[in-house]
C-alpha cells in the first residue's frame, strides 16, 4: 500500500512539474481523479517505451493517448507490420482495456507538412477555446496529412458534435476522426 501512495506521489509530481503551470492547470481541471490520470500516464509511458525499444515501431511517428485504461495511437507507417506491432505492443500493457487506431500510410510527397498540420492545430484548437459550451481543455488536438484527430473527455454528446463542426469547418482540415467520449 505504502509503495502505491509513493509511486501516486510521484507520477502526480512529474506530471506537475513535467511541462510547468499549463501541466498544472490541465491536471486540475481533468475529468479523471488525480490517481486515474497518474494509471493512464503509466499506461502512456509504458508503452512509449516499448515502442521505443523496439525495432519495427518507429517511435517518433506515433502519439499514444490514454483514459481510464482505453489507449488510442494516432500517426503514420511506412509498413503494414509497423502498425500491427505498434497496436501488439500496446494490448501487451498491463492495465489497457481496449486500444484503438487512427494510422495513415506515410508518404514519401506530403501536400502537407509539418508546418501546415502546426498551423491547422493550431486553429482548431483556438476556434475550441473561443466557443464557451466546449470545455478545451480537455481536447487534446493532433493532425497529421492535413487530417484532424480529437481526442478526449468532454461533457456531453453536444460538445464532440460541436468540437467536430469546428474542426471541419478549418479552411484547409481533409478530414475529421475523432475519439472523443462523453465523461462517465
Amino acid at each position: 500500500m505504502r509503495k502505491g501512495v509513493l509511486s501516486l506521489i510521484f507520477f502526480a509530481s512529474v506530471l506537475l512539474l513535467s511541462s510547468g503551470c499549463g501541466t498544472m492547470y490541465k491536471v486540475a481541471v481533468d475529468e479523471r481523479s488525480l490517481s486515474t490520470q497518474v494509471e493512464d500516464e503509466e499506461i502512456t509511458m509504458a508503452i512509449r517505451k516499448k515502442f521505443f525499444d523496439d525495432a519495427t515501431v518507429k517511435y517518433l511517428d506515433i502519439s499514444t493517448y490514454c483514459y481510464h485504461g482505453d489507449v488510442y495511437l494516432v500517426g503514420e507507417y511506412e509498413d503494414i507490420k509497423q502498425r500491427e506491432q505498434a497496436v501488439n505492443l500496446a494490448r501487451g500493457v498491463q492495465g489497457v482495456k481496449s486500444v484503438s487506431s487512427y494510422f495513415l500510410p506515410k508518404r514519401s510527397t506530403d501536400d502537407c507538412g509539418k508546418g501546415e498540420n502546426l498551423k491547422l492545430m493550431a486553429k482548431i484548437k483556438a476556434k475550441l477555446i473561443k466557443d464557451r459550451d466546449i470545455w478545451s481543455t480537455n481536447i487534446e488536438v493532433k493532425t497529421l496529412q492535413c487530417r484532424a484527430v480529437l481526442l478526449g473527455l468532454v461533457g456531453s454528446e453536444k460538445e464532440i458534435r460541436k468540437a467536430i463542426a469546428h474542426a471541419r469547418n478549418v479552411t484547409g482540415v481533409k478530414g475529421v476522426k475523432s475519439f472523443l467520449r462523453p465523461i462517465e
